[in-house]
């Protein structure tokens, strides 16, 4: 069974035969009157076992008790007043106060606490007051702690070590009226951003809002923490702090530094393609020339073939004829075959 899911049923009974034993009696060293526990500065070092079941009223404080055990404390369900303040308390889980429905005060203040489970208070509906101050080990709160504490009027955050707090923390606390933020240490950054413009537009002011100060960053230093929200919306959404700026100079140069290479490697790419191209043109250019030469020759030669197979028989006419004064045809012939060959 996991932590969060609570005690089990038979554990709870078993628990409530064993208070009915002991649930009588009055623990040592502490008073018991009227439904009522008190056990201050005792120094216990462990939750009392022997409470009285009806008891209404227990004050734990002052002590060195270091848990509490929900297998006990569960067992007192009329409990509405607990007090457990100045004790070595580490944290709290999610069945702490599983039993305890009825609780309207409950007391954390200056313990150990480091952690709280977000599911710590869900069965405290009627929770009214709820105090965890000066716990500076404290570093976070879970959006959910508050969730199921709709009735909570009173909650004292004062002298922790939050540095910021989630914005849906606080929206289910409809009834809440007071409300001490002061003593920590608030990181007003980016991240506070939705926080702060919460604080402003629910109208929720805490009860020492001009002690609630911001840590940084060093603009903002001391600014109350319910009037840094214009200056972080400047900050945040339309201002470029220096590192911005440097990033935008970087992708610059990068986008600048991709784009040459990019151009030069389509140079170099254009220029081989014109060169492969005007070799294969030049290939082409040659071979179409040898063909035209080939076929020159071809044609001369089948000229003279031609001509040499047509000349006529010689006739030499007789002299003193009119035919013998006539150039011979042979030279016309001559004459014919050097054109056609030229």
């Amino acid at each position: 069974m996991s932590l969060a899911s609570g005690p089990g049923p038979g554990w709870l009974l078993f628990s409530f035969g064993m208070g009915l034993v002991s649930g009588s009696k009055c623990p040592n060293n502490c008073l018991c009157q009227a439904q009522e526990v008190i056990c201050t500065a005792k120094q216990l070092t462990e939750y009392p076992l022997d409470i009285p079941l009806n008891t209404r009223r227990l004050f734990l404080n002052e002590n060195r008790i270091t848990s509490l055990p929900a297998m006990h404390l569960g067992l007192l369900s009329d409990l509405v007043y607990l007090d457990c303040q100045k004790n070595w308390i580490r944290e709290v889980m999610d069945y702490t106060f599983i039993g305890v429905f009825k609780l309207i005060y409950l007391d954390l203040s200056s313990n150990n606490l480091t952690s709280i489970s977000p599911l710590t208070f869900s069965v405290l509906s009627n929770l009214v007051q709820l105090n965890i101050a000066n716990n500076p080990h404290l570093l976070s709160l879970h959006k959910f702690t508050f969730a199921n504490t709709t009735s909570l009027r009173y909650l004292d955050l004062r002298n922790t070590g939050l540095q910021t707090l989630d914005s849906a923390a606080l929206h289910h606390l409809p009834v809440l009226e007071t409300l001490f933020l002061s003593g920590n240490p608030w990181k007003c950054n980016c991240s506070f951003l939705d926080f702060a413009i919460f604080l402003i537009v629910s109208h929720m002011d805490p009860s020492d809002d001009l002690n609630a100060t911001c840590v940084e960053p060093t603009e903002l230093t001391g600014w109350p923490i319910t009037r840094v929200g214009n200056p972080l919306r400047y900050m945040c959404i339309t201002h470029l702090d220096h590192k911005d700026y440097f990033f935008l100079l970087l992708i610059g140069f990068g986008i600048f530094a991709a784009g040459t290479v990019a151009a030069w490697l389509t140079g170099v790419c254009a220029v081989l393609y014109q060169n492969t191209r005007r070799k294969s043109s030049e290939e082409d250019e040659d071979e179409a020339g040898t063909r035209v030469e080939v076929s020159r020759r071809a044609r001369s030669r089948s000229s003279l073939s031609l001509f040499s197979c047509q000349r006529p028989l010689s006739y030499v006419p007789p002299p003193g004829s009119l035919l013998s004064l006539l150039p011979s045809p042979s030279h016309h012939l001559g004459a014919v075959i050097e054109i056609e060959t030229y």
